[in-house]
């Protein structure tokens, strides 16, 4: 292992860093980990170039910021020797910039990782396999930096609310499978904070995303639709935002309590990636939902 420190070289003044004398490939020293996890904290998304990991290493390396989710609650995993592992292969979905339908990929919409699950993953990880030859960035947003900006009024107005997340109304319409319909309708809806708390950090972060927030409670459904509306135009600012250009060995590490995410589908060829998800707690709130 080297002894040299790590470097992290912000990508924006507010989100993204890309951190640099690292080799993810070995297994790393407790102090690396906790510059990582230091850096993931203050930057919410960081980025290492030319790691070129196999599926066993991305595990290895996941593992070393805490336990392992299953790939997907709906999708199986790489192969038996790895289940942590899940494939993100563009042929699997109809991509082409010249006869794009809007279900195109549910990747090419702004979300959070598995919110519809009552214990959302902790922190992401993405491994570049093959990228194409120009296009397929992804874009990262701020949530807790979008909730910062949100003028006092609506910070009061939203800070006790809650709202359902489900799976239902996106994977349904992605996945026509009978087998897969059947276990997306035995996910039960799940209800967090549209404010919540960092466990580390305290800090408050936007939580709805536009793919697995339904609706706000006790709202009508008019009336949420326009105050989600608002809040994601408001996350999605580019202020908030931090993008992406792939090489492939790229790795990219998000925090999933403080960002959602955006894989943008502008490109021909083919987009492989690999990623694994770190086992998170149930989201909580400043005070109790109305």
């Amino acid at each position: 292992m080297t002894s040299v420190e790590p470097t992290v070289e912000p990508v924006t003044a507010t989100v993204g860093a890309q951190l640099g004398d690292l080799d993810l490939s070995a297994p790393l020293a407790p102090e690396r980990v906790a510059t990582i996890r230091e850096a993931l904290l203050q930057w919410r998304v960081v980025f290492v170039r030319d790691q070129h990991l196999t599926p066993g290493q991305l595990v290895v390396f996941g593992r070393s910021l805490g336990d392992l989710t299953p790939a997907h609650p709906l999708v199986p995993g790489l192969d038996d020797e790895h289940p942590e592992v899940l494939v993100l292969d563009s042929e699997d979905y109809p991509l082409g910039v010249g006869d794009r339908t809007e279900a195109t990929s549910y990747n090419n919409r702004w979300h959070t990782d598995v919110t519809f699950s009552a214990q959302p993953p902790m922190a992401s990880v993405l491994s570049a396999r093959q990228v194409p030859a120009v296009g397929g960035d992804t874009l990262w947003a701020d949530l807790v930096g979008a909730y910062r900006s949100l003028s006092p009024a609506v910070r009061r107005f939203v800070d006790p609310l809650a709202a359902v997340h489900h799976a239902g109304s996106t994977f349904d319409r992605f996945q026509a499978d009978d087998a897969n319909r059947a276990r997306v309708g035995a996910l039960a809806p799940v209800r967090h904070p549209v404010v919540r708390i960092h466990p580390e950090t305290g800090e408050p972060g936007l939580f709805v995303n536009p793919v697995f927030t339904d609706h706000i409670e006790g709202l009508s459904r008019t009336e949420s639709a326009a105050v989600l509306r608002m809040l994601y135009d408001h996350i999605e600012a580019p202020e908030h935002v931090v993008r992406w250009r792939w090489r492939a060995g790229d790795v990219a590490v998000w925090d999933n309590r403080a960002t959602s995410h955006y894989a943008v589908a502008d490109y021909t060829g083919r987009r492989v990636m690999h990623r694994i998800t770190v086992v998170g707690d149930v989201p909580f709130g400043a005070s109790p939902a109305r």
